[in-house]
């Protein structure tokens, strides 16, 4: 005896439609995911609209700062309102923001390593940790060696002995203009150095090369030339 099927043309087709429906819903929700993470991965140096602002009002810790947009390193971080945490760089001696990085080719990647040319800077918020200023004066002395030096006139220099978390950095300090800065030693890479400084609610810290503490003074007022740039107005 032939058994016939109940179910229609018409019946399959629209089962078929509705198991399909759960299928396109997930690809698009992957396709979605994919464009996001390739949004934030893309490179940051497209250029903006015309009516694109030049900078950004962001709060760090409650501190108001207005930043250059292509000074912030992370795409993710260029947005307004409270953050945690801001990387920047900044040309030096010119404090500019860095333009379009070039690209770099099997043939020019010899011709790219230049010295570096940029000053680094984070913003955190220090949600009351210890201001840096009482760092250097009740917890580096613990681990200092007690003979200094002067590298460069008004600028002092003390080594961390060997045997303590810091044994392999030195501590410079000067009065006029002020500075403070951790330094590691020359190595198989050029020593850099950390300067730190807290603006309200937000600590600034200060990356550079060791070597650029030969022209000291020039170095420390285009830290605090710097600092002045990038805040808000005070509330």
């Amino acid at each position: 005896m032939t058994v016939f099927s109940a179910t229609s043309p018409r019946s399959r087709g629209t089962q078929t439609r509705a198991h399909l429906v759960p299928i396109l819903l997930s690809s698009a929700a992957a396709v979605s995911a994919v464009a996001l993470v390739a949004y934030l991965l893309w490179p940051t140096w497209a250029t903006r609209g015309a009516n694109a602002p030049d900078k950004l009002p962001v709060s760090v810790g409650g501190t108001l700062f207005n930043l250059p947009i292509s000074a912030i390193r992370m795409k993710i971080q260029r947005h307004s309102g409270p953050q945690e945490r801001l990387d920047l760089d900044f040309l030096y001696p010119s404090l500019e923001p860095p333009g379009a990085p070039k690209h770099v080719t099997a043939e020019t990647v010899d011709a790219a390593m230049q010295p570096i040319d940029r000053i680094f800077l984070s913003i955190a918020a220090h949600h009351d940790a210890l201001p840096p200023e009482q760092r250097t004066a009740t917890i580096y002395p613990r681990y200092l060696d007690q003979a200094a030096t002067q590298p460069e006139e008004g600028l002092t220099m003390r080594m961390f002995r060997a045997d303590t978390p810091y044994g392999s950095e030195d501590l410079y300090s000067a009065a006029s203009p002020a500075l403070t800065a951790r330094c590691t030693r020359d190595a198989a890479t050029p020593g850099m150095c950390l300067s730190e400084r807290r603006v309200g609610g937000a600590d600034l810290t200060f990356r550079f090369p060791r070597s650029w503490l030969s022209q000291w003074r020039d170095l420390a007022e285009a830290m605090d030339r710097l600092t002045a740039q990038l805040r808000g107005p005070k509330g």
